[in-house]
């Protein structure tokens, strides 16, 4: 849950030497890490506590945080390199991360946990651990739900983090999950790159005035990237950073209504598992910009959390021939999607919108998953 702080100049001052402070030690503790290879809490606090603490001069709570912020970046790094998503082990960028210790930005973000902050949560403040002693009454805002959520649920440690001159606390809240109801049926998402998200019922998640804002954006990207001066690219990261926003707006947006529908309908929702869409999908030259721009996976994850927060059933179906398949004969053929947007069955005629379509493959295919994953297991011999 993200609380904004509404700190005094005094207070963001010392809100902003903290910060500084506890990514100057992180910093230290990388290097230390690289140096000797040892990236287990246990035993890099070891090499390094007495040394916070003397040269640094951090308390004691706070020094067991950075390590532990260190020591989870190191997990993260080892993550990635696993999966992959650095590259093969020859790679670059895989050489590169593997040949430096993990750094931190001074104004990266910091966590803290009940010992080193406190909320106040009559008086929306909260008492914080600064380089400067204990800071009090900070006070917080956030909305209505934001704030009745925070009162119950939180739960854990809270990250202290500075955006564009802006003061948050990222904190924790473990919220129970209700109880998932059993589905009157199924709402299929067929998701695509023109159409970001089209249902069973025929609804499309698009529209001109979206395809206009990505093709401006690319187009500025261009414009800024031709130029290859040091002002061009920090505006190119502050549009990446306003793109991105836009993008997970729109995500939220599209995943809110069709979950509100599913929930009010009592449905359940269906997704393909699109897993590895950029690697199996061909496209033309003028699709891959988007393709590459736009984060699919990302609406699925608010799809799947949303619903889950709403009780609402939610599986993912395999996406085999879904654009293909007759949903009315069965017949999957090539032939049957003569164009991007329309499908037309080679064997019983059935004909209309191709995303469309696609959903309500999605939707039947849910029905057959959810019997089978609800059919009660065979007591032993």
């Amino acid at each position: 849950m993200q609380m904004k702080l509404l700190p005094s100049p005094e207070q963001a001052a010392a809100l902003e030497a903290t910060l500084r402070a506890c990514n100057r030690v992180a910093a230290h503790v990388s290097r230390t890490a690289f140096e000797t290879g040892v990236t287990d809490r246990n035993g890099l606090q070891k090499l390094v506590y007495a040394d916070i603490k003397a040269t640094f001069g951090l308390s004691a709570q706070p020094a067991v945080r950075v390590v532990k912020k260190v020591v989870d970046a190191y997990g993260a790094l080892a993550a990635s390199l696993k999966a992959g998503r650095l590259g093969a082990p020859g790679a670059r960028r895989y050489r590169k991360a593997i040949g430096s210790p993990v750094t931190f930005r001074p104004d990266a973000a910091q966590p803290f946990d009940d010992r080193c902050l406190s909320w106040q949560m009559d008086a929306r403040t909260v008492s914080i651990w600064t380089v400067d002693g204990r800071m009090r009454g900070i006070r917080y805002t956030g909305s209505p739900d934001q704030l009745k959520t925070l009162a119950e649920y939180r739960k854990g440690e809270s990250d202290l983090v500075q955006r564009d001159g802006k003061w948050f606390l990222i904190a924790t809240c473990d919220i129970p999950d209700p109880e998932v109801y059993e589905p009157a049926d199924w709402i299929g998402v067929d998701r695509g790159i023109v159409n970001l998200a089209t249902t069973s019922d025929g609804t499309n998640h698009q529209g001109r005035r979206l395809n206009r804002y990505r093709r401006w954006q690319a187009r500025k990207r261009a414009e800024l990237q031709a130029r290859q001066s040091r002002s061009a690219t920090r505006r190119l990261a502050r549009r990446a950073k306003k793109e991105h926003r836009h993008a997970t707006h729109v995500n939220h947006r599209i995943s809110k209504e069709i979950v509100s529908v599913a929930q009010r309908t009592g449905r359940g929702i269906a997704v393909e598992q699109l897993d590895g869409i950029r690697d199996r999908v061909r496209l033309r030259r003028d699709q891959r910009g988007t393709l590459s721009t736009w984060p699919f996976h990302q609406l699925g994850q608010h799809l799947a959390y949303k619903a889950r927060r709403a009780g609402v059933p939610f599986v993912e179906v395999d996406p085999a021939y879904t654009s293909q398949r007759c949903p009315r004969c069965g017949h999957t053929e090539r032939a049957n999607r003569p164009e991007r947007h329309r499908f037309s069955c080679r064997r019983c005629g059935l004909a209309g919108p191709a995303d469309h379509v696609a959903g309500v493959n999605v939707r039947n295919r849910a029905r057959s998953a959810w019997v089978f994953v609800t059919a009660p297991v065979p007591a032993p011999a």
